[in-house]
């Protein structure tokens, strides 16, 4: 089977093999024995790389619990995620949460969406200076493409539109209205406004997310909200979260600005 790949993580494997963990657009995570990888630079010649954007040749046995990776082509490095500590950092983050989440055996319509969200996520990323709102408009964007979607508009007991002062109930996956989140155990508090910025989020294309203003009480805000609802999903912290925690330094606690939206510059 030929496909497009990238490849989220690479682990040596005996002597002179590897083992590579492969997101795909016709099949979802993919993990495949290179065998003689070490070695052999004929058939892989500098392309199992974390980042790398492929082609690849996969073959699949019923017999063996992995896939074989007969060669790989290299399509895009991503040189300059290397290039500065954040746009690494934050790379490897979500590599490594779609590494953890992404399921094999998807339908090709969910791997296509869930690989274009990685690939379109590693090129935003390769063209930014990363910070705190991009680290969550891009985690709310990579549980979208997961499936993990949250309810931001709309009440998930009652179903009536979200007005005034919201929760937000993670294990509910979306927001409670005041009358709700008055009568139940109470969710996490949250401005309309940053709701709907994050809403706004989910319909951009990812590579107009600098179209999304949000000041630095609605960003401490929001960043609460995604990250303990990725956290309940995750259920544990991901190895490359604390190095992103200290490369992304938090906004100046005290601001109180709600969140606003804009989406009147001219598109890029």
């Amino acid at each position: 089977m030929r496909s497009e790949a990238i490849l989220l993580r690479s682990v040596d494997f005996a002597e002179s093999d590897r083992i590579v963990h492969l997101l795909t657009p016709s099949s979802g995570r993919v993990t495949a024995l290179a065998k003689g990888a070490r070695r052999s630079f004929k058939r892989f010649p500098g392309t199992l790389d974390v980042f790398n954007h492929l082609q690849v040749q996969l073959e699949r046995s019923r017999r063996q619990s992995m896939a074989r990776l007969d060669a790989a082509v290299l399509v895009e490095p991503f040189v300059s995620l290397r290039k500065l500590p954040a746009r690494y950092a934050l790379a490897s983050y979500l590599l490594e949460l779609f590494d953890r989440m992404a399921p094999e055996g998807l339908a090709r319509p969910d791997a296509q969406r869930l690989f274009g969200c990685a690939l379109g996520s590693l090129h935003v990323i390769a063209g930014s200076s990363p910070d705190l709102r991009l680290r969550v408009l891009l985690e709310l964007r990579a549980l979208d493409a997961l499936g993990l979607r949250p309810e931001l508009a709309h009440c998930v007991r009652c179903g009536s539109e979200a007005q005034g002062r919201v929760g937000f109930h993670i294990a509910d996956g979306g927001v409670l209205c005041g009358a709700c989140n008055l009568r139940t155990e109470r969710g996490i508090d949250v401005h309309l406004g940053t709701l709907r910025a994050l809403d706004r989020a989910l319909q951009l294309d990812l590579d107009r997310l600098d179209r999304l203003v949000l000041g630095g009480a609605a960003v401490a805000e929001a960043a609460q909200l995604v990250t303990r609802f990725l956290r309940f999903h995750v259920g544990i912290e991901l190895r490359s979260e604390a190095f992103l925690g200290e490369i992304l330094a938090a906004p100046p606690a005290g601001l109180a600005a709600p969140a606003r939206m804009s989406d009147t510059r001219a598109p890029r």
